[in-house]
């Protein structure tokens, strides 16, 4: 058994789906979500023993809104997105096909979303709209399987990820926040189809970087799409999966035997003592920002303890991801004057926080 086997200890390693991928993105630079995610430790399941459950999960009635809004967009072999494609991406009336993956059975659909994919980039099949394709994407040697709401392909060489979401847009404008989540999701589902074109020997930069975000508008079923730019949350993405992968340096932090195991009894109840759980939880580092009251299982166990240990200069999530994970006013500071030695992947940031704080010095003086 590895390290990161011992830390999940006696339960399996928990799949990670393409939501999850986006929230690793969320906070980049905390080792306690890098670890356990690594592990693929159910984090539901450990907040609710430590007496911290996240109240996270979409209503019944936004499901079944959801649900209903996709079937309209996808009605009759897509017609109302292959419309909208036509308009936003000037896609040829003439040359529009349209496959539904799902259609060849939930145990092909992976080798069948490969060989479709292929054939499009070498430019011998005719498709334009992929329903239902199945991609895979490498997560700290585990194997998550992720399924788009659609590939788009346009001829001319170039694919397009469409993401059907139903929150609405009102006179032009949507919620910043449910934009930003439905990017982070959308770059998950980019960078495993360039993932997917580099194995079968295709240039990767062919997956547009911008994806194709479906909304209804003004609170009414019809469909509007827009181009979302989502090179930014690809690169805290990659970031974050390259940490992951790489988890030697956190793991040699840890105290020996340290363990996040439930301890379930026979019925699969943990049994644990929650004192001894909290103590081996705190043994990893935590970078809590008030943004991950919406992405992570363990927020409020981590707020508890950020506010215990009287932290009041957290960094919001936008600032940190430009900052490349640093997490506070005083981490900045640091890495401004000196005082901190950049962590791996800091570099460049901690550079262009010193000539920021020299120039701040030569404006004083």
């Amino acid at each position: 058994m590895n390290q990161l086997d011992a830390l999940r200890g006696t339960t399996p390693p928990k799949p990670h789906d393409a939501r999850a991928i986006a929230a690793l993105a969320a906070n980049p630079g905390c080792a306690r979500r890098a670890l356990m995610d690594g592990a693929g430790i159910d984090k539901d399941a450990l907040a609710r023993h430590l007496g911290h459950p996240a109240p996270f999960g979409q209503s019944p009635f936004a499901i079944t809104r959801g649900n209903a809004f996709e079937a309209l967009v996808k009605a009759d072999g897509c017609a109302e997105l292959i419309r909208m494609l036509r308009e936003l991406l000037g896609l040829p009336i003439d040359e529009v096909a349209y496959h539904d993956v799902e259609n060849v059975g939930a145990h092909l659909r992976h080798t069948h979303t490969r060989a479709l994919i292929d054939r499009a980039a070498r430019g011998e099949g005719t498709g334009t709209v992929y329903d239902h394709p199945l991609f895979t994407l490498a997560i700290a040697g585990h194997t998550a399987y992720l399924e788009p709401d659609v590939v788009a392909f346009q001829l001319g060489g170039r694919f397009h990820i469409v993401e059907i979401k139903s929150f609405a847009v009102v006179d032009g404008q949507a919620d910043p926040a449910a934009v930003a989540a439905a990017a982070r999701q959308a770059a998950v589902y980019v960078l495993a189809l360039r993932t997917l074109l580099e194995e079968l020997g295709h240039d990767p930069l062919r997956v547009a970087h911008d994806v194709v975000l479906v909304c209804p508008e003004n609170f009414a079923n019809r469909p509007v799409a827009t181009l979302v730019d989502v090179r930014r949350q690809l690169a805290v993405l990659r970031r974050q999966l390259a940490r992951m992968t790489s988890l030697d340096r956190l793991l040699a932090a840890l105290p020996e035997n340290v363990t996040f195991d439930l301890e379930p009894d026979g019925d699969g109840r943990p049994a644990r003592p929650v004192a001894e759980l909290a103590d081996a939880v705190r043994a990893t580092e935590a970078r809590y920002a008030p943004d991950c009251l919406s992405t992570c299982d363990l927020c409020f166990f981590c707020r508890d303890e950020a506010r215990q240990e009287g932290a009041s200069d957290l960094l919001g999530r936008d600032v940190r991801d430009a900052l490349g994970g640093v997490a506070s006013v005083r981490e900045a500071l640091a890495l401004a004057d000196g005082s901190r030695a950049p962590e791996r992947g800091q570099e460049e940031i901690a550079r262009l926080l010193r000539g920021a704080e020299r120039l701040r010095r030569e404006c004083l003086a």
